[in-house]
């Protein structure tokens, strides 16, 4: 079957496709070079969208490959360059229709047709040039992989191989290519271990430094210098060398640290990687048809999988309902910001302070019980900035400026009269709460937000003692504050409008992840990990080694194992939500007596790490009393995800959040629950949990699963 014949099958599979096209156009080269011609992709919507490749896109480009191929053919051309058009050059395969596939041939011809296309350009007569001149992920570096020279900008933003992080590999000659280009060691660098590290994305420079780009210009110009060096190029004054690629140890040493990475981050539960690094190891032979066939396969099977369904699933949640909360009062309520008080200066109280300050930068003030901690607060902001100034984050001036904004004080009246939006911050005991609320609401303005922090306290009891408690809200951040994406927004029984939209405008500048939450225990992240970790606690209490009861769910490929989560967020926080639910929900939260006991012994977790990995503390063995029922691992994982399917099922009839999208959204953005699980309910629905459980899925057929 010819290209065009295998494009045009696939582009009935991509109905809402948005196409990309491919202009050809011809420009005379510096210092009398010669004719060239100058392939621009572009969609034709405005500069911030995304230009991708579907099979019309990939027909578009198909087609002026063939133009300038006779061009070259007729000694018209002396070579041929493609870009994007400003700010983007292009960002991969169109996922929209990718998702949709419902038939594994069809799959594979998505794969064929990416590289019957992008094979065309390696093969021209005459030398190829890829610049990159904006945002480049996927189909997008790809393309670019096939040509004979690369330039990058120094301004590009993001530079990505992202396909294992979605559940794919770089299937359109990513895998083959590129170990063939910079070597075994940088190619694992970046399509293992920054795609499995949260699709961590390169700048321009570190493109060049790669080897990726062969030359390095500003943005400013990029194109027109991008063709100068073209020009030197074609005339010969510039020699372009590249270093002799390691073919031997060396790569079979960067194959083994890429799964030893993929073991370290997913456990062997998601296939992406080890497909990924198969190909990469095959790729030492330098065949790179043989590649690119084990690229088609491996993408289909992939494609047909639900690993990537997950993942495309969690790509569009964070994407796309991520920045539209779903109930979320009209933005047109919300009343303006323009001085912060924060009511504690310990550790996250400061941590909130710093985000507050950076995002807004408007005034903001902490208070505490007594000089000495007000001071350490403020301190530890200053010190933060300092550390932003060192980094060249931000200019001396700006460092300046956002000191003389942070100020703290004893008395509330002072720092909070003339404040916007207030946080708490304090212990987490509903009366020192209350007492704290009723303290602020005395001397803040009668339009001032009252928010708290609170991870597992009820916000209207907090409250309801208050003369207006409707402009109480819920402001959950997860930590550490600076990086976990997530914000849980609670609406209390009396919160108003205004106050809510208020939230959702505040947490929109902060570039938090808003969820709008019910008033219920715990909220969403915090009841379903207490969940989850009580049963994992609960048959460690019964009989069954700590060992046994952590591996049992490692086939999730989470981000850390459930002991070590604890010791990250703290077994005293892990009991004290652990009692509150417990109250709330006795039947089916317990709470630990060896985890009170971990706690009452004042250790800060179960392992001690003096061999370099966690181990059992010999004294927290000692701790433990257990039962004679010893369950494995296979009984361990099955209970542990009935509880947690059960309690997902009652928090949506309960409407703790609109729908489980926004369930897996929150554990995602606020737990690092990766994306190839799609957060939580798409797995329990391809493992058929769901149905035992509860009787019915989570997700209709086809969101997150292959469509009926």
């Amino acid at each position: 079957m010819s290209t065009t014949e295998l494009l045009k099958g696939a582009a009935e599979l991509f109905p809402d496709e948005v196409v990309t096209s491919a202009h050809v156009r011809h420009l005379d080269l510096p210092f009398g070079a010669g004719r060239f011609a100058l392939i621009t992709l572009d969609n034709g919507l405005d500069h911030t969208k995304p230009t991708t490749f579907g099979p019309a896109s990939l027909a578009n480009l198909d087609a002026a490959i063939d133009q300038v191929e006779k061009e070259a053919a007729a000694g018209e051309i002396i070579g041929v360059g493609v870009t994007g058009k400003p700010f983007i050059f292009a960002v991969g395969a169109d996922l929209k229709g990718v998702e949709l596939l419902k038939d594994h041939k069809d799959a594979l011809a998505i794969g064929k047709g990416g590289h019957e296309v992008f094979k065309r350009l390696a093969a021209l007569s005459v030398p190829t040039f890829a610049y990159y001149n904006g945002a480049a992920m996927g189909g997008g570096v790809e393309v670019g992989l096939h040509c004979t020279y690369r330039t990058v900008s120094k301004a590009l933003p993001a530079f990505s191989l992202p396909e294992v992080f979605l559940g794919l590999v770089p299937g359109w000659g990513g895998c083959t290519l590129l170990p063939n280009l910079i070597g075994a060691e940088r190619a694992v660098s970046v399509i293992i271990e920054n795609s499995l590290n949260q699709n961590k994305q390169l700048k321009g420079q570190q493109v060049f430094d790669l080897g990726i780009a062969d030359a390095l210009f500003e943005g400013a110009d990029f194109l027109e210098q991008s063709l100068i060096w073209t020009a030197q190029v074609l005339k010969g004054d510039v020699k372009v060398e590249r270093p002799a690629i390691d073919r031997g140890e060396a790569w079979d040493q960067a194959v083994a640290k890429g799964r030893f990475v993929a073991d370290s981050k997913v456990h062997g539960a998601a296939p992406a990687a080890y497909r990924a690094l198969d190909i990469i190891a095959a790729a030492k032979n330098g065949d790179l048809q043989q590649g690119y066939d084990a690229e088609d396969v491996a993408l289909a099977d992939l494609i047909m999988g639900g690993e990537l369904r997950a993942g495309i699933y969690a790509f569009n949640l964070v994407q796309k309902r991520g920045k539209r909360p779903a109930g979320a009062p009209d933005k047109s309520l919300a009343r303006p910001v323009t001085k912060v008080g924060v009511v504690g200066a310990g550790l996250m109280a400061s941590q909130l302070a710093l985000l507050f300050l950076r995002r807004l930068e408007v005034p903001v003030v902490l208070t505490d019980i007594d000089q000495e901690r007000v001071d350490k607060g403020v301190g530890y902001v200053h010190a933060e900035i300092d550390k932003l100034l060192l980094k060249s984050r931000i200019n001396q001036d700006k460092a300046n400026r956002l000191k003389a904004l942070v100020t703290g004080v004893l008395d509330k009246a002072e720092g909070f009269s003339d404040a916007d939006f207030i946080i708490e911050a304090v212990f987490e005991e509903i009366g020192v709460k209350q007492q704290v609320f009723a303290e602020v609401e005395a001397v803040a303005p009668a339009h001032a937000i009252l928010a708290t922090n609170t991870s597992s306290l009820s916000v209207t009891e907090m409250a309801s003692k208050l003369k207006n408690p409707e402009r109480v809200v819920g402001f959950h951040f997860f930590n550490p504050v600076a990086i976990l994406p997530l914000l849980e927004i609670v609406r209390g029984e009396a919160t108003d409008d205004a106050s809510l939209a208020t939230a959702f405008a505040v947490a929109k500048k902060l570039k938090k992840t808003a969820v709008l939450v019910k008033d219920a225990p715990a909220f969403v992240v915090n009841r379903i990990l207490t969940r989850f970790m009580g049963e994992i606690q609960n048959v460690i209490d019964e009989g069954t080694s700590v060992e046994v009861a952590e591996k049992a769910v490692e086939p999730l490929g989470l981000p850390m194992s459930p002991l070590v989560l604890l010791e990250l967020v703290g077994p005293a926080i892990g009991l004290h939500v652990s009692e509150t639910l417990n109250r709330a929900f006795p039947e089916r939260f317990t709470v630990s007596p060896n985890l009170a006991a971990v706690v009452k012994a004042g250790k800060r977790g179960f392992y001690v790490y003096d061999s370099g990995k966690p181990e059992l503390d010999p004294e927290v063995a000692a701790l433990l009393k257990q039962g004679d029922v010893v369950l494995t691992e296979e009984q361990v994982r099955e209970r542990v995800l009935d509880a947690v399917a059960q309690e997902i099922g009652l928090m949506l009839d309960e409407g703790v959040v609109a729908e489980a999208q926004d369930v897996d959204l929150c554990l995602i953005t606020g737990a690092g629950w990766p994306f190839h699980l799609g957060g939580i309910t798409p797995y329990l629905d391809r493992e058929g949990v769901s149905e035992r459980v509860n009787g019915k899925p989570f997700l209709a057929r086809g969101v997150a699963s292959v469509p009926a």
